[in-house]
């Protein structure tokens, strides 16, 4: 048996809550989709919105060497003829060999929501399968809401997929739109499917309603279909669609079905965090294979477990799907998770293992203050350093001081608003320490920002561009503020988390104080050592 792949991430994704897609993002999607290997690559609606139009002119001259085009598009309209229906036709203009057209299985949304006739509906359905046909296209059926529909009616949604058989439709695709059915009832339609459709290849369409998408599409499988479609990440309206890597890993992995060759899985997390970030969607870390924290561990004996033996706490490596194992350093933690960490971190000092058993006491104070060593790699690292024999840091902020104005004025044009301006100033003086033999220095500088935050930061780094000139090629990349103990009201402690990057790194650090702007520089410290480290003037 084999399985084809159809992603709908570019259409049926597209509709998620906050996802936009251009032209331009839609065929870089589309070129990775293929990448990848999956067969298929529904590509839009070409009748809805111009954006898709210019994609599926633009997709003519492409070349994909995987996957096949598939314009989407719904029946005729109730009343109207398919040879003069604008959507059939744009299907048509769209130049691809495969369309995909929705049309209604329940007898509830016949009625309700396209104010049909039953009988009218299974016109359209035939009507427009036999068109599309006609043109020379191979036409999958869209089922929509066919589960829920099978419940209420089973023999009307029985005569829907027969309308569209009948007039030459190459698959069934069987849709559960809303996301609320649960496996049992989804394995009971699909049989009854089978039993009534013997040799029509079938297909399988899950929303995530019920958080069984993925789970329902396996089974699915299991149980005969041969399409799958899905969408990378689980984009999709609501909460969202099946989600296509999770579909394809435990394709391959779990039920050894060939739908990607090994190379192409191990590429798995890598497109997934590349359409994440062409959606300008944050990636989700505890997404199943391909998020950061798929194959992290925190506890104490869960570090040990897979450093004896991988298999321990990971039900697959995570380098066949393009991932890594990362030993989380937290209060959980124990010093051989610790030891094997510093090692991925580049340290190579041979602490022995009551050391680390010190320095993992250190660090669990440290978190009982509010710091969070999770992800924060360089501020553990600069923990760590300070703490060995013959290390010696390049500056130290000896003393600074922020100042904040605010000032009011006034619009004279109606209607009246009140402006606030704040006004930041920071003072730092920093001592740069000398190296081999030099004597230390101590340079007194002052810098305005947006916030006392921006203004320290300007300040410093006036202080070591002397002595550091590449320091300006650090850029603040994001910058997170979190209450550590929301019962203390405005004494909480904060944690601040400060990511970094320059030309070739990425870095996060950590601070934490009842101060805001003392958390904030605690981090930046961390941040401008550890780059320093990597780059002595």
């Amino acid at each position: 048996m084999t399985v084809d792949l159809y992603d709908t991430t570019l259409r049926d994704g597209a509709q998620m809550e906050g996802i936009s897609l251009s032209v331009e993002d839609k065929l870089r999607i589309a070129k990775r989709l293929d990448d990848l290997g999956v067969h298929y690559i529904e590509g839009g609606w070409p009748g809805a919105n111009p954006k898709d139009v210019e994609f599926f002119q633009r997709m003519q001259d492409a070349k994909l060497n995987n996957a096949r085009l598939v314009a989407f598009g719904s029946t005729r309209r109730a009343g109207g003829e398919a040879s003069s229906d604008p959507t059939l036709n744009s299907l048509i203009t769209a130049g691809t060999d495969y369309v995909t057209i929705v049309g209604k299985a329940h007898d509830l949304h016949v009625r309700e929501v396209l104010a049909t006739s039953l009988e009218e509906n299974l016109a359209m359905l035939a009507d427009s399968v036999r068109f599309l046909k006609s043109r020379g296209k191979q036409v999958y059926y869209d089922a929509e809401h066919f589960f829920d529909g099978f419940h209420a009616d089973p023999d009307y949604a029985l005569s829907c997929l027969r309308a569209t058989v009948n007039s030459g439709a190459d698959a069934l695709v069987l849709c559960d739109t809303n996301g609320g059915t649960i496996t049992s009832k989804l394995l009971e339609a699909i049989e009854r499917v089978q039993a009534a459709f013997p040799g029509v290849p079938l297909g399988i369409h899950c929303h995530n309603d019920a958080d069984v998408a993925v789970a329902n599409t396996l089974a699915a499988v299991e149980c005969g279909v041969q399409q799958v479609q899905a969408c990378i990440n689980g984009y999709g309206e609501r909460c969202g669609n099946a989600n296509m890597a999770s579909v394809i890993a435990n394709l391959k992995l779990k039920l050894g079905m060939q739908v990607v060759s090994d190379e192409q899985l191990a590429h798995l997390s890598e497109i997934s965090h590349f359409v994440s970030e062409v959606a300008n969607m944050a990636p989700w870390p505890q997404q199943s294979y391909v998020g950061a924290s798929a194959f992290a561990h925190k506890a104490g004996y869960h570090s040990d477990g897979v450093i004896k033996f991988e298999s321990a706490y990971q039900h697959v490596d995570p380098a066949v799907v393009g991932n890594q194992r990362r030993l989380l350093v937290s209060e959980l933690g124990g010093s051989r998770g610790l030891l094997d960490k510093l090692g991925d971190l580049g340290i190579d000092y041979p602490l022995s293992r009551d050391e680390a058993r010190s320095l993992t006491e250190t660090i669990k104070e440290q978190e009982a203050q509010g710091y969070q060593y999770e992800g924060a790699d360089a501020s553990l690292e600069m923990l760590v350093r300070r703490t060995l024999p013959g290390y010696a840091p390049a500056f130290n902020l000896d003393d600074f001081w922020v100042v904040l104005r605010r000032s009011e004025r006034a619009e004279r044009k109606p209607p009246t608003h009140r402006h606030s301006e704040m006004q930041a100033e920071a003072m730092v003086k920093v001592r740069i320490f000398g190296r081999g033999g030099a004597e230390d220095e101590l340079r007194q500088t002052a810098a305005d920002g947006d916030g006392p935050v921006d203004a320290l930061d300007h300040a410093v780094r006036k202080a070591l561009g002397e002595f550091y000139p590449g320091i300006d090629n650090i850029r603040l990349v994001d910058y997170k503020v979190r209450v550590v103990d929301s019962n203390a009201g405005t004494g909480a402690s904060v944690r601040v988390l400060i990511e970094c990057s320059d030309e070739t790194d990425e870095w996060l650090c950590v601070g934490a104080s009842t101060d805001i702007v003392e958390a904030s520089w605690l981090a930046l410290a961390d941040a401008y050592e550890w780059w320093l480290l990597r780059h002595p003037a």
